[in-house]
């Protein structure tokens, strides 16, 4: 008997049901990446509330107070320096320059710089620093003030180390601080890390998607 005569041999019904199945579940698979990604499009991922800032009022480079309040409903950056540092201070000035720029046209974020020698560094003092480097004063506010309530503010207000070593030179934190419109506290990123900016400009990105509330 010629074999070509022969019948083929057909998938079984548990055949089909089987592919039928895996397609099912690619589609379902599919279906549910196209889902996640959607929604990580359309909605900010979560960054955690570490802390709130609590009321404070200091002195900017102009001469002006500045309070918690006044930074209510917008996003701030900050960090810590002191004008004769001759170690990180001005890698962590370039970095908030860098932020400086690309930020320009979006008022909704403010930087701050905080200083860890405020008895040397007066508003005068920030003024001559801030003009050195071009920082635009209605965007970026240079901070001083007494010298027991600044310390205070930043170790236990915004969760920072300082100390002062014997020849006097203040150690402080190299870290740059996300600030939410409500004040709280929601990310640190450290000044040394060559991506800061990008990882900062990102959570911004993130923070400003978020729902804004009353004030």
């Amino acid at each position: 008997m010629d074999s070509s005569s022969s019948p083929r041999p057909s998938f079984s019904l548990l055949g089909w049901g089987v592919i039928f199945l895996i397609a099912t579940l690619l589609i379902g698979a599919a279906a549910l990446t196209f889902r996640r990604v959607e929604k990580n499009h359309h909605h900010p991922r979560e960054h955690p509330f570490l802390a709130e800032i609590p009321p404070f009022s200091f002195t900017t480079q102009e001469g002006r107070m500045l309070r918690k309040e006044d930074l209510l409903g917008k996003i701030w950056i900050a960090d810590f320096i002191f004008t004769r540092c001759a170690g990180p201070c001005p890698l962590l000035t370039s970095r908030m320059l860098e932020l400086s720029s690309r930020l320009t046209n979006n008022p909704q974020v403010k930087l701050v710089s905080i200083t860890v020698d405020p008895l040397y560094d007066t508003p005068e003092v920030l003024h001559r620093y801030a003009s050195t480097i071009h920082a635009d004063p209605s965007r970026w506010f240079f901070l001083t003030g007494p010298l027991p309530a600044m310390s205070t503010f930043i170790q236990e207000g915004m969760k920072q180390p300082l100390a002062i070593d014997p020849e006097g030179t203040p150690n402080h934190s190299t870290r740059l601080m996300l600030v939410d419109r409500q004040g709280m506290i929601r990310g640190y990123e450290e000044g040394s890390d060559p991506e800061v900016v990008q990882k900062l400009l990102t959570k911004i990105g993130d923070l400003l998607r978020e729902s804004p509330h009353s004030f």
